[in-house]
């Protein structure tokens, strides 16, 4: 099953905007990237630290709008392939999340997100 997140012309190129899946406490948080007409999605954790990797809302590129930065400590991962390039992970990767585009809307698959929920959920149950 196919879950619209937004509209394509809702996220400017470049740019970006968080999602949550799921309800509780602990529910999914993920962004969508755009760059250059493409779009790419991640989960919205840091792979060194575990945290979301914004301070602000919908706040996920760097200054000159080429990399994904953790605002905590300041690594910086590539848009394409969510690679860190630089900062405390080098070589670490985001976890990426599969993305459609159709009719103008971008789009996630369901048991994908639902998939990742509960890996997150289990992670943070067994700390």
């Amino acid at each position: 099953m196919s879950i619209v997140l937004c509209r394509t012309d809702e996220i400017t190129d470049p740019g970006s905007r968080q999602f949550t899946w799921g309800t509780g406490l602990w529910p999914l948080e993920i962004f969508v990237v755009k760059k250059d007409g493409d779009v790419f999605g991640y989960v919205n954790r840091c792979p060194h630290a575990g945290h979301p990797l914004n301070w602000q809302r919908d706040r996920f590129l760097t200054k000159d709008q080429n990399l994904i930065i953790c605002n905590s400590h300041g690594a910086r991962f590539q848009i394409t392939d969510g690679l860190c390039v630089s900062g405390p992970c080098p070589g670490s990767v985001l976890t990426k999340i599969r993305l459609n585009i159709n009719k103008k809307h971008i789009i996630a698959d369901k048991k994908e997100l639902d998939t990742l929920l509960k890996q997150m959920q289990k992670h943070i149950s067994s700390k």
